[in-house]
Protein backbone atom coordinates (compact mmCIF):
# COMPACT_ATOMS: atom_id res chain seq x y z
CA UNK A 1 0.00 0.00 0.00
CA UNK A 2 1.71 3.08 -0.91
CA UNK A 3 2.01 5.66 1.72
CA UNK A 4 2.34 9.51 1.37
CA UNK A 5 3.87 11.62 4.25
CA UNK A 6 2.98 15.46 3.87
CA UNK A 7 2.81 18.71 5.56
CA UNK A 8 1.46 22.24 4.55
CA UNK A 9 2.81 26.00 5.39
CA UNK A 10 -0.51 28.59 5.34
CA UNK A 11 -0.72 32.60 5.57
CA UNK A 12 -3.38 34.80 6.11
CA UNK A 13 -4.67 36.52 3.36
CA UNK A 14 -4.52 40.26 3.09
CA UNK A 15 -7.36 42.20 4.97
CA UNK A 16 -7.98 44.07 1.45
CA UNK A 17 -9.70 41.10 0.39
CA UNK A 18 -12.13 40.93 2.73
CA UNK A 19 -15.32 44.03 2.46
CA UNK A 20 -16.14 46.18 5.59
CA UNK A 21 -18.91 43.60 6.63
CA UNK A 22 -16.47 40.85 6.44
CA UNK A 23 -14.06 42.80 8.62
CA UNK A 24 -16.01 44.07 11.30
CA UNK A 25 -17.09 40.18 11.66
CA UNK A 26 -13.45 39.11 12.03
CA UNK A 27 -12.73 41.80 14.39
CA UNK A 28 -15.64 42.50 16.37
CA UNK A 29 -14.88 40.48 19.74
CA UNK A 30 -11.91 43.31 19.92
CA UNK A 31 -14.06 46.27 18.90
CA UNK A 32 -16.06 45.38 22.21
CA UNK A 33 -13.40 45.81 24.54
CA UNK A 34 -13.08 49.51 26.08
CA UNK A 35 -9.57 49.49 26.79
CA UNK A 36 -7.34 50.80 23.70
CA UNK A 37 -4.34 48.74 24.49
CA UNK A 38 -6.11 45.75 25.25
CA UNK A 39 -8.64 45.79 22.07
CA UNK A 40 -5.27 46.72 19.83
CA UNK A 41 -3.51 43.87 21.72
CA UNK A 42 -6.80 41.50 20.79
CA UNK A 43 -6.67 42.12 16.89
CA UNK A 44 -3.18 41.62 16.33
CA UNK A 45 -4.01 38.02 17.84
CA UNK A 46 -7.12 37.70 16.04
CA UNK A 47 -5.04 38.78 12.65
CA UNK A 48 -2.43 35.94 13.74
CA UNK A 49 -4.93 33.75 13.98
CA UNK A 50 -6.11 34.64 10.34
CA UNK A 51 -3.56 31.98 9.03
CA UNK A 52 -5.08 29.32 10.59
CA UNK A 53 -8.67 29.48 8.69
CA UNK A 54 -9.64 28.64 5.00
CA UNK A 55 -11.50 31.92 4.58
CA UNK A 56 -9.09 33.98 5.33
CA UNK A 57 -6.04 32.20 4.51
CA UNK A 58 -3.82 30.38 1.40
CA UNK A 59 -2.03 27.30 0.98
CA UNK A 60 1.33 28.96 -0.01
CA UNK A 61 3.91 24.88 0.33
CA UNK A 62 2.46 21.53 0.30
CA UNK A 63 5.66 19.17 1.15
CA UNK A 64 5.32 15.14 0.58
CA UNK A 65 7.26 11.98 0.64
CA UNK A 66 6.88 8.27 -0.48
CA UNK A 67 6.90 6.82 3.09
CA UNK A 68 8.52 4.12 1.31
CA UNK A 69 10.65 5.57 -1.23
CA UNK A 70 11.57 9.28 0.37
CA UNK A 71 11.16 10.67 -3.34
CA UNK A 72 8.91 13.59 -3.34
CA UNK A 73 7.89 17.00 -4.50
CA UNK A 74 7.11 20.44 -2.33
CA UNK A 75 5.57 22.56 -4.15
CA UNK A 76 5.65 26.29 -2.80
CA UNK A 77 3.69 29.62 -4.27
CA UNK A 78 6.78 32.10 -5.27
CA UNK A 79 6.43 35.39 -7.51
CA UNK A 80 9.63 35.16 -9.00
CA UNK A 81 10.79 31.97 -11.02
CA UNK A 82 12.16 30.48 -14.17
CA UNK A 83 10.63 27.28 -15.72
CA UNK A 84 13.09 24.51 -14.72
CA UNK A 85 13.31 25.63 -11.00
CA UNK A 86 12.74 22.06 -9.65
CA UNK A 87 16.17 20.93 -9.77
CA UNK A 88 16.97 17.19 -9.20
CA UNK A 89 17.41 15.05 -6.58
CA UNK A 90 14.95 12.95 -4.58
CA UNK A 91 12.82 15.75 -4.13
CA UNK A 92 12.13 17.72 -6.47
CA UNK A 93 11.03 22.08 -5.43
CA UNK A 94 8.02 23.08 -7.81
CA UNK A 95 7.22 26.23 -7.70
CA UNK A 96 3.67 27.95 -8.78
CA UNK A 97 2.49 31.30 -9.07
CA UNK A 98 -1.53 30.24 -8.13
CA UNK A 99 -2.34 28.82 -5.19
CA UNK A 100 -5.05 27.10 -6.91
CA UNK A 101 -2.84 25.36 -9.34
CA UNK A 102 -0.97 24.11 -6.31
CA UNK A 103 -3.39 22.23 -4.91
CA UNK A 104 -4.50 20.57 -8.41
CA UNK A 105 -1.15 19.58 -8.86
CA UNK A 106 -1.10 18.22 -4.89
CA UNK A 107 -4.27 16.44 -5.81
CA UNK A 108 -3.09 14.74 -8.93
CA UNK A 109 0.09 13.49 -6.83
CA UNK A 110 -2.35 12.16 -3.75
CA UNK A 111 -4.55 9.84 -6.05
CA UNK A 112 -1.89 7.52 -6.52
CA UNK A 113 -1.86 6.82 -2.80
CA UNK A 114 -3.61 4.67 -0.33
CA UNK A 115 -2.71 5.74 2.96
CA UNK A 116 -1.47 8.81 4.16
CA UNK A 117 0.74 9.88 7.50
CA UNK A 118 0.21 13.34 8.78
CA UNK A 119 1.21 15.44 11.94
CA UNK A 120 -2.31 17.11 13.09
CA UNK A 121 -3.60 16.31 10.11
CA UNK A 122 -7.31 15.65 10.97
CA UNK A 123 -7.45 18.61 13.08
CA UNK A 124 -5.64 20.95 10.69
CA UNK A 125 -4.12 20.45 7.12
CA UNK A 126 -6.78 17.95 5.34
CA UNK A 127 -9.63 20.05 6.42
CA UNK A 128 -7.67 23.44 5.59
CA UNK A 129 -6.69 21.98 1.79
CA UNK A 130 -10.59 20.20 1.72
CA UNK A 131 -12.31 23.95 2.14
CA UNK A 132 -9.25 25.55 0.33
CA UNK A 133 -10.00 23.62 -2.71
CA UNK A 134 -13.43 23.75 -2.57
CA UNK A 135 -13.43 27.41 -2.30
CA UNK A 136 -10.93 27.48 -5.10
CA UNK A 137 -13.03 24.92 -7.27
CA UNK A 138 -10.33 22.34 -7.13
CA UNK A 139 -11.49 18.68 -7.60
CA UNK A 140 -10.56 16.82 -4.48
CA UNK A 141 -9.29 13.15 -5.14
CA UNK A 142 -9.51 12.21 -1.90
CA UNK A 143 -12.10 12.50 0.06
CA UNK A 144 -12.07 10.26 2.73
CA UNK A 145 -9.24 11.48 5.17
CA UNK A 146 -11.64 12.24 7.60
CA UNK A 147 -13.28 8.85 7.77
CA UNK A 148 -13.77 6.82 10.86
CA UNK A 149 -11.02 8.33 13.49
CA UNK A 150 -10.26 5.49 15.31
CA UNK A 151 -8.02 3.77 12.40
CA UNK A 152 -4.56 4.23 11.06
CA UNK A 153 -6.17 3.58 7.24
CA UNK A 154 -6.09 5.07 5.41
CA UNK A 155 -5.24 8.15 7.85
CA UNK A 156 -2.94 8.05 10.29
CA UNK A 157 -2.46 11.29 12.07
CA UNK A 158 0.39 11.06 14.44
CA UNK A 159 -0.76 13.48 17.36
CA UNK A 160 -3.52 11.58 17.57
CA UNK A 161 -1.71 8.12 17.79
CA UNK A 162 0.91 9.58 20.35
CA UNK A 163 -2.05 10.78 22.54
CA UNK A 164 -3.85 7.85 22.21
CA UNK A 165 -6.88 9.30 21.24
CA UNK A 166 -6.18 11.83 23.80
CA UNK A 167 -7.21 9.49 26.20
CA UNK A 168 -5.79 11.16 29.01
CA UNK A 169 -6.63 14.72 28.27
CA UNK A 170 -4.66 17.85 28.25
CA UNK A 171 -2.50 17.17 31.60
CA UNK A 172 -2.63 13.35 31.46
CA UNK A 173 -0.02 10.81 30.89
CA UNK A 174 -0.48 10.85 27.25
CA UNK A 175 -1.27 15.23 26.77
CA UNK A 176 -0.46 15.99 23.32
CA UNK A 177 3.01 17.75 22.44
CA UNK A 178 4.12 19.58 19.33
CA UNK A 179 6.11 18.04 16.57
CA UNK A 180 9.41 19.95 17.43
CA UNK A 181 8.95 18.55 21.20
CA UNK A 182 8.39 14.64 19.83
CA UNK A 183 11.06 14.81 17.53
CA UNK A 184 13.82 16.02 20.50
CA UNK A 185 11.89 13.39 22.43
CA UNK A 186 12.48 10.53 20.27
CA UNK A 187 16.35 11.76 19.25
CA UNK A 188 14.82 12.71 15.61
CA UNK A 189 15.94 16.23 14.47
CA UNK A 190 14.13 18.97 15.06
CA UNK A 191 12.28 20.69 12.10
CA UNK A 192 12.89 24.48 13.75
CA UNK A 193 16.83 23.65 14.50
CA UNK A 194 17.89 25.61 11.62
CA UNK A 195 16.14 28.61 12.78
CA UNK A 196 12.66 28.30 10.82
CA UNK A 197 9.65 28.28 12.73
CA UNK A 198 5.80 28.18 11.55
CA UNK A 199 5.43 31.50 12.97
CA UNK A 200 8.29 32.77 9.77
CA UNK A 201 6.17 31.76 7.18
CA UNK A 202 3.98 35.05 6.97
CA UNK A 203 7.26 37.25 7.20
CA UNK A 204 9.16 34.83 5.04
CA UNK A 205 6.44 35.34 2.33
CA UNK A 206 6.83 38.88 2.64
CA UNK A 207 10.50 39.07 2.14
CA UNK A 208 10.19 36.57 -0.80
CA UNK A 209 12.14 33.92 0.37
CA UNK A 210 9.87 31.72 -0.90
CA UNK A 211 12.01 28.25 -1.29
CA UNK A 212 12.98 29.01 2.67
CA UNK A 213 9.33 28.24 3.53
CA UNK A 214 9.64 24.97 1.25
CA UNK A 215 12.63 23.52 2.83
CA UNK A 216 11.05 24.23 6.49
CA UNK A 217 8.00 22.47 5.30
CA UNK A 218 10.44 19.67 3.86
CA UNK A 219 11.76 19.17 6.86
CA UNK A 220 8.47 18.94 9.24
CA UNK A 221 8.10 16.05 6.48
CA UNK A 222 10.53 14.32 7.16
CA UNK A 223 10.60 14.24 10.75
CA UNK A 224 6.98 13.37 10.60
CA UNK A 225 8.20 10.38 8.23
CA UNK A 226 10.90 9.50 11.15
CA UNK A 227 8.62 9.57 13.64
CA UNK A 228 5.67 7.90 11.77
CA UNK A 229 8.73 4.66 11.66
CA UNK A 230 9.11 5.00 15.40
CA UNK A 231 5.59 4.69 15.85
CA UNK A 232 5.51 1.99 13.58
CA UNK A 233 8.11 -0.30 15.15
CA UNK A 234 7.54 0.24 18.53
CA UNK A 235 3.79 1.16 19.20
CA UNK A 236 1.53 0.08 16.28
CA UNK A 237 1.76 -3.38 16.62
CA UNK A 238 1.90 -3.29 12.78
CA UNK A 239 4.19 -5.87 11.47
Amino acid sequence: MATLVFDIETTALKLDAFDEAQQEYLFREAEKLEDPVAREARRAELARGMSLWPPTSQVVCIAMLNAETQRGQTLFLAEDFEEGDEGAGPVQFVPFADEGELLAAFWEVARHYDHIVTFNGRGFDVPFIYLRSAILNVSISRKNWLGYRYATEPHCDLAEQLTFYNVSGRDGAARKFNLDFYCKTFGIESPKSHGVTGMDVATLMEEGRFRDIAEYCLRDVRATLQLYQIWKERLSGIK
